[in-house]
């Protein structure tokens, strides 16, 4: 709904954003800013709704059907803060008439890069060997010390061929010479995958037959422990796991005991289950890289998604189609 132009919408923003951002928010709405950064509770998001028009929220913003239910309700866009939005009850805010968009594309580049650093920590051992050295523990160089495996030429296992995806096998296939196999349903225009030499095949060969698998699908009740006890075990003794999309879509219980038992050889995790808690097998472990998500933390992507959640506010504001509504 058009909002009138003799008032200024209220909007807050549920954390601290980068100056720039909240800059730009403040010349534009009476916008309310979070600047200790302290997460809101439940209380403090339906006071949030009750009295702003528009809420700019973030993945660690619990926006189930409870909160959502608030009365008197004056919110009619929560504007996220990041790709995903599983955080937030569609269903819900639907019928409440909540419009909910989300920042698509901005952040691809910054993840696809930090999933091949998260190839190379894990193949290499990177994490295990800076832990030795700071704990005063390295005797020096010797030729059987610490060996990890080579990730050029290996085969790459791809779920979800989305924009992150895709920009990690280029990485893959053009940096690092990746034979390149993948899951997700739709498959590549031929140009791309003849590009790649991508072969589309079903999830269980990604996972017998790749030396690294890497996750990039969107969390949902379809993808909840996508990676199970049972594909674990297909993968080869040598292989590694790697996790950029959502925690869920690991059983991370299966996912302790396969790198406890040598199932498999190493995982590389950016995100996790119940996040900020980590399982507390995974952080017992020496073979898995636990990176705090950070996925899109750079400066450029943090601008660049802040900015994306303030072009929707202000389509929503002079009453344009949303740019990237997903609710």
């Amino acid at each position: 709904h058009p909002v009138s132009v003799s008032t200024r919408p209220v909007v807050t923003v549920t954390r601290r954003l980068p100056a720039p951002v909240e800059s730009a928010l403040a010349e534009r709405f009476d916008v309310r800013l979070n600047r200790p950064d302290t997460p809101l509770d439940a209380a403090a998001l339906q006071e949030a709704l009750a009295t702003s028009d528009a809420v700019l929220c973030t993945v660690s913003d619990r926006l189930g059907a409870e909160v959502l239910g608030v009365e008197p309700l004056r919110t009619r866009l929560l504007a996220n803060f990041g790709v995903g939005f599983e955080h937030i009850n569609l269903d819900a805010a639907r019928a409440r008439g909540i419009a909910v968009t989300n920042t698509p594309g901005v952040l691809t580049e910054d993840t696809a890069d930090l999933a091949v650093a998260l190839m190379l920590m894990a193949t290499r051992r990177l994490g295990e060997g800076e832990r030795e050295l700071r704990a005063a523990r390295w005797a020096g160089w010797h030729p059987m010390h610490h060996l990890g495996r080579r990730l050029s030429g290996k085969t790459l296992g791809i779920v979800g061929m989305g924009r992150i995806g895709r920009a990690v096998a280029r990485r893959a296939v053009h940096g690092f010479g990746m034979r390149l196999l993948y899951a997700s349903r739709t498959e590549l225009p031929a140009g791309e995958a003849a590009a790649l030499d991508a072969v589309h095949v079903d999830v269980d060969r990604v996972f017998a037959e790749s030396d690294v698998v890497s996750l990039h699908v969107p969390s949902s009740g379809e993808t909840r422990h996508l990676v199970d006890a049972r594909r674990l075990e297909l993968m080869p003794p040598h292989g590694i796991l790697i996790n950029t999309s959502r925690g869920d879509v690991v059983d991370e219980g299966a996912l302790v005991d396969a790198l406890q038992r040598g199932v498999i050889a190493g995982a590389g995790l950016d995100v996790y289950a119940e996040e900020p808690r980590v399982n507390p097998g995974l952080l017992a472990l020496q073979n898995v890289v636990l990176l705090p998500h950070l996925g899109s933390a750079t400066v450029e992507s943090r601008i660049a998604m802040g900015m994306r959640a303030f072009e929707n506010l202000v389509a929503w504001s002079e009453g344009r189609e949303l740019p990237d509504r997903v609710g």
